[in-house]
């Protein structure tokens, strides 16, 4: 991604400041380090006053809300009005900007065979995948990270006063070469791989979970 698309993004999160209370308190909250997580209480209504689709993201430092500011192809550009940013691809995360703060995650590359691109209701139990990220701190590159999925049970999440049923689909990662291990756990709908929630481990400091505020698909207005 290059500097004039996060600027593009960055001046967007300054128009969010105003559009909704909630979306300032993201600010906040994203920054608040010492206290540690602090969860962010979303309601319809609040959500219904922003003309862009947004998600909930919860880090070890608090949570806020990110909306939608850009899309380019199955690329996402999520903004918060602190101006963190969060990139997803298909729904997995594939980079950081002020999230980290022992570092980001700076870029992720897929597989050609990724189950992410062809939707992870269809992926098989048991099988295994390869993805490529880069670290911003200590300027790692090209590290590989190995993944094994496994398909779980049905659930049910309830989002902002609605129902929706889901299929666990949990991720077992291993980066031997930063010791990282870990396992991402994803709820998707069954009938077309969207994924709903997400509990992803971005680097071996940064665990992040996604909510789906607006899971209706809306795009960028």
């Amino acid at each position: 991604m290059n500097t004039l698309k996060v600027g593009v993004c960055l001046s967007a999160a300054l128009l969010l400041c105003g559009c909704n209370p909630l979306m300032s308190a993201s600010l906040n909250n994203l920054k608040s380090a010492v206290i540690g997580p602090d969860e962010v209480d979303v309601t319809p209504a609040q959500v219904a006053e922003v003309n862009y689709p947004q998600i909930k993201l919860t880090t070890p430092t608090g949570s806020g809300v990110l909306a939608l500011v850009r899309e380019r192809e199955d690329l996402q550009f999520w903004v918060a009005s602190g101006k963190q940013v969060l990139l997803l691809r298909d729904g997995l995360a594939v980079r950081s900007i002020g999230l980290g703060l022992e570092g980001d995650l700076d870029g992720t590359r897929l597989s050609d065979t990724s189950p992410f691109k062809q939707g992870l209701h269809q992926v098989a139990d048991g099988y295994t995948s390869r993805r490529w990220i880069d670290l911003y701190k200590g300027q790692e590159v090209g590290v590989i990270v190995n993944s094994r999925f496994s398909r779980k049970s049905m659930d049910t999440l309830t989002i902002l006063n609605k129902e929706y049923s889901v299929l666990r689909v949990d991720e077992q990662i291993d980066a031997p070469a930063i010791g990282l291990r870990a396992t991402n756990r994803y709820w998707v709908d069954p009938v077309d791989g969207f994924i709903v929630q997400s509990e992803q481990q971005l680097t071996s400091q940064l665990r992040v979970r996604i909510v789906q505020l607006t899971p209706n698909r809306r795009h960028v207005p």
